[in-house]
């Protein structure tokens, strides 16, 4: 496994305006489309490529496109769905399920309460998106869900951790690569990462 934390400085300035109080709902879907777009570059560099033949309007060529089966992404609901989303604005043809698990308040275990993926994620690299990995639970949880229905190869793409997420995340599966923002500095006694950002699906959907 490896922890890949993503310094671009347009992934840091959007990540700083999205922890701001006074960023509304509009803003901070706006922001979490962009700074989805700008992390997946990073956590897709290792696709594989093919050479095919083609004809531009001058001559004719060998040029590379994404080899074979690619990609499915998995929403931990509901805030993952927003950065879903945001990958098919730049691969409308890629798979992806949905994953609802939600956190017990009092014992901040996993809960699930929906699963719908695809069938075929033997043949695919399948990355889980939830803009946080904070207790590291429900992130655990659904690695080890998609390995018990055929996933070989797992990433998780987020944008802020803390620390024990990261820990347990690695300690549940040594193979799965994160991408993130940002490591912060600890959880709160409610289980909230500090700085953090807040309750990401709160504030993506206007629920505070």
């Amino acid at each position: 496994m490896s922890v890949n934390v993503i310094t671009h400085p347009l992934v840091q300035h959007k990540l700083t305006l999205m922890r701001d109080k006074n960023t509304g709902p509009k803003d901070f879907r706006e922001l979490l489309t962009e700074i989805t777009i700008l992390m997946f570059f990073e956590a897709t560099k290792d696709l594989p490529l093919k050479e095919i033949n083609i004809e531009t309007p001058l001559k004719a060529m060998k040029s590379k496109v994404l080899e074979g089966k690619k990609l499915c992404i998995i929403p931990i609901l509901r805030a993952g769905l927003g950065m879903a989303e945001a990958v098919l604005t730049i691969m409308p043809y890629v798979k992806f399920g949905h994953l609802g698990i939600y956190r017990n308040e009092e014992t901040f275990k996993p809960v699930e309460y929906y699963v719908n993926i695809p069938y075929d994620l033997e043949e695919r690299i399948v990355i889980i998106v939830d803009p946080m990995l904070a207790t590291g639970g429900s992130a655990a949880y659904a690695v080890n869900l998609l390995k018990d229905k055929g996933a070989k190869k797992i990433k998780f793409l987020g944008l802020v951790a803390a620390p024990k997420g990261i820990d347990i995340l690695q300690k549940t599966d040594p193979y799965v690569d994160i991408y993130i923002a940002s490591i912060d500095e600890s959880l709160n006694e409610k289980a909230y990462i500090l700085p953090g950002l807040g309750d990401a699906g709160d504030r993506f959907y206007g629920t505070l």
